[in-house]
């Protein structure tokens, strides 16, 4: 074996070797958790969040070091990108409680999925959260129709099952279409195989959905 080729087999374990410790780090199993268990402290901490009395709790330098070491998060929240509905604030919680995923409209598409199943899988999760809000812009959006510029239209024909639904029933359709669209991807998340869907039947994964008041605060469990 040539010196080049025996150097870069050394390399080559020695990465292997950092990545594979880096991946248990980040995996170092965690007590198990129940989603009844998991679901009572988001409530609780959303419930300090309404009264205003927050504790900020995991936010100090030494849960910053702490986390450094591997992250145990509780709970996988599926949230909008919107600037006013933080996860960490209003379940009054810090860094590595929570699983967080956000894009525009709580949509799913693999990316996510794939980020939901990591959670899962290697993470251990119990509880993946669905939560759409008040007043969602994409949702309004999608319920509006008409023209809409660049790659926004990919959002309102993800949404447009939950608009069409929506528009059947009596009330406000843009806050119909906000609780049907996050009913159906908790729906849609809790069937999804083989991670997600078997961990469902098993009886170690809950899969709900959610929906955030922005004025009042309040986090609404739509089981």
């Amino acid at each position: 074996m040539n010196r080049f080729l025996a150097d870069a087999l050394k390399f080559a374990a020695a990465f292997g070797l950092g990545v594979l410790s880096c991946f248990a780090a980040a995996v170092d199993p965690a007590p198990a958790l129940k989603a009844e268990d998991s679901l009572a402290r988001l409530s609780d901490g959303n419930k300090r969040f309404v009264a205003g009395t927050a504790d900020h709790r995991d936010q100090s330098a030494e849960r910053r070091l702490q986390v450094a070491e591997g992250q145990h998060p509780y709970a996988v929240i599926l949230a909008c990108a919107d600037s006013r509905l933080s996860p960490e604030i209003i379940f009054d919680e810090g860094l590595g409680d929570l699983f967080v995923v956000r894009n525009a409209g709580n949509l799913l598409d693999d990316h996510v999925i794939a980020s939901i199943e990591y959670g899962v899988e290697h993470l251990h999760i119990p509880l993946v959260v669905v939560l759409g809000h008040t007043k969602c812009g994409a949702v309004t959006a999608a319920v509006g129709g008409g023209e809409l510029p660049g790659h926004l239209p990919s959002i309102a024909q993800s949404l447009a099952p939950a608009v069409t639904m929506a528009k059947k029933k009596p009330g406000d359709a843009v806050d119909n279409a906000v609780r049907i669209n996050a009913r159906l991807s908790a729906a849609a998340l809790s069937g999804m195989e083989p991670i997600i869907g078997e961990a469902v039947k098993s009886g170690k994964l809950k899969v709900i959905a959610a929906r955030y008041d922005i004025a009042t605060g309040h986090v609404e469990f739509l089981e």
